[in-house]
């Protein structure tokens, strides 16, 4: 039996503050990014793999913007559901089930025949991953107190780039390298192949985390109390706001969830133009090679990784989240106005992409640490699927808006303007709404 500290004279052991969410980012993150990579790669291999769809079953820009709209749709509908169902079941089974499931719709999409079958997979792939990113940033709420939550929230989004760079970089060798192999067109070894690492993430998951330090045997009695106090610290600082969320219907009651809401539009109206239509800006400038597509994709989301970093540590020293993700937001909105103008050089698309890239996932990363910070525990994961649920509705409209563009006026520039009026929109939205004093934060 252990003895009391009581009886023995010696104080309870202190653990170090630093040394301990060490040990918990070491442990909790390298897996998350992992999965949100696989993710991210999973979601937007469309992207190279439109190329020999286009090829093989005649799938213009207007089929290919449907369907990564209706990826969208699945998405929406049941976002909310399965993070209800998170609150219920908690953080790892929700994602194990999501990883499982979306792998199995991306090796099934090697079946797809006609635009039918197409629409279908798109949907139900939008099914299967509804929920990962609020449970993920859930689950982060779990660990980290605000101060520190931001930075590891970059760390997280550093799956976005990454996965822009591996998934451009692996999905052309594979389209490149396997086309035709056992009578598989490339496209087909695409998805078969890339729809093999979720499963067994999900199966890693089981292991390797769980739902919150309590719970967690890797971590001293010291440790667990540590965190615990910082976390409690940061609920009575929210206590004292003069508004009190209570759980769901608190969350869909507060006007600040739906204004970030309208923010996540902007946002991810933007992040529709860096993933999805990257490759095809970059062919259009002239790279037709798929292997030379692939290496260029890569590139604007390299300097993503280090901008991100750099602007998500500055904002957890500083305590500051507005104007970090305003500016971000601002820079890259004039990036694709630029864009829409550039002259169709790869030199330049690649350098505007790349700045592009650099601000949306800055802005992006430090947007997503405010509704954790202004949200009660009980209401964050309904709060964040409510928010993203209404980013991912320009999400689906955007993609099928550039694609009937492209389609109609054969340039993407028309719909690149009218996607940066929305971004600056979601600025002028996030500084006017969301005052700073809702922000109440204290450094650990």
């Amino acid at each position: 039996m252990a003895e009391h500290p009581a009886v023995t004279g010696r104080p309870p052991a202190v653990a170090d503050r630093a040394s301990t969410y060490r040990t918990i980012a070491l442990r909790v993150m390298p897996l998350l990014v992992v999965c949100y990579v696989v993710s991210f790669i999973d979601r937007t291999n469309i992207g190279i793999a439109q190329q020999g769809l286009k090829r093989d079953l005649g799938f213009g820009s207007a089929v290919y913007g449907l369907g990564v709209t209706l990826f969208f749709v699945g998405f929406i509908l049941f976002e909310v559901p399965s993070n209800a169902l998170l609150a219920r079941i908690g953080a790892r089974k929700t994602l194990m089930r999501i990883m499982a499931t979306w792998g199995v719709v991306t090796i099934a999409t090697l079946f797809v025949r006609d635009e039918t079958t197409f629409y279908i997979a798109r949907f139900l792939l939008g099914v299967a991953e509804a929920g990962f990113f609020p449970g993920a940033l859930y689950l982060l709420s779990r660990w980290f107190p605000s101060a520190r939550r931001t930075r590891m929230t970059a760390v997280f989004f550093i799956g976005v780039p990454v996965s822009g760079v591996l998934g451009s970089v692996v999905s052309g060798w594979i389209m490149h390298a396997l086309g035709g192999a056992a009578g598989l067109a490339d496209w087909q070894w695409l998805f078969l192949i890339e729809g093999i690492p979720p499963i067994l993430l999900a199966v890693a998951v089981a292991f390797f985390l769980a739902d919150e330090p309590e719970q967690a045997k890797w971590l001293t009695p010291a440790q667990k109390e540590l965190v615990r106090a910082d976390l409690e610290e940061d609920r009575r600082s929210k206590g004292e706001s003069p508004v009190r969320h209570g759980g769901m219907l608190s969350a869909l009651r507060d006007p600040k969830v739906w204004i970030l809401g309208l923010c996540a539009c902007g946002a991810y109206t933007l992040a529709n133009a860096v993933s999805y239509w990257t490759p095809r800006i970059i062919a259009e400038a002239g790279v037709g090679d798929v292997l030379n597509l692939g290496l260029f994709s890569a590139i604007p989301p390299l300097l993503g990784i280090v901008v991100m970093l750099v602007v998500g540590r500055h904002s957890d020293r500083t305590l500051e989240r507005r104007w970090h993700a305003a500016l971000s937001w601002l820079v890259a909105a004039v990036a694709m106005l630029a864009l829409a103008f550039s002259g169709g050089s790869v030199l330049v698309v690649v350098l505007l992409l790349a700045v592009m890239a650099a601000a949306h996932y800055s802005g992006l990363t430090v947007f997503y640490s405010i509704p954790s910070i202004y949200l009660s525990d009980r209401a964050a994961a309904t709060g964040i699927a409510v928010v993203t649920s209404m980013g991912s509705f320009a999400a689906a409209a955007s993609p099928s808006l550039l694609g009937f563009i492209q389609s109609a006026t054969g340039s993407l520039s028309l719909g690149l303007v009218i996607s940066s009026g929305i971004v600056l929109l979601a600025v002028v939205v996030l500084l006017v709404g969301v005052k700073a004093a809702d922000l109440k934060e204290k450094h650990h």
